[in-house]
């Protein structure tokens, strides 16, 4: 089988931020690399599971709604895939990022989604931790640009 493309990038040398993981017709993967990869540190599944309620509701409801396809965590639990329709530009993208993230760092109330009946994990959230990753990813994102989108590679 061919090795698929997330696993050609150097996760030794990955940093937090945010990435186009790959382009198949107009849909664009976005990685968002919340936790150095292998660095020891990863997401609690709490935090994670809220972050995932709180980061695709927003995305879901907001002017790009019609775009988003997929938003959805990592499973080695270092950061979040986001898919959007392509005509999205990589700006646009980044913004609605940050928004999100902004909008889960300030969040207060009950989670969307937390009930037993829409949820099939309702016990494991963790507000708290949710919103700290959060705070912490924007400052990383504060002033990010579309130049940063792109892998850096091991041998530059």
């Amino acid at each position: 089988m061919k090795t698929i493309a997330s696993f050609t990038v150097d996760h030794d040398t990955l940093e937090k931020g945010m990435y186009v993981s790959r382009i198949d017709g107009d849909a664009v993967t976005y990685d968002i690399r919340m936790k150095k990869p292998n660095g020891g540190d990863y997401l609690s599944n709490g935090a994670l599971h809220t972050f995932e309620h709180l980061f695709a509701t927003y995305a879901r409801n907001s002017k790009f709604s019609d775009s988003v396809i997929y938003v959805g965590p990592m499973g080695c639990r270092t950061g979040f895939y986001l898919i959007l329709r392509d005509r999205v530009n990589n700006e646009q993208a980044i913004r609605l990022v940050q928004d999100s993230f902004r909008f889960v760092a300030d969040f207060s109330g009950k989670i969307p989604g937390s009930e037993r009946k829409e949820c099939g994990n309702y016990l494991e959230h963790d507000l708290e931790g949710a919103k700290s990753v959060a705070a912490d990813m924007l400052g990383v994102l504060e002033n990010y640009s579309a130049k940063q989108l792109c892998y850096v590679k091991a041998d530059q």
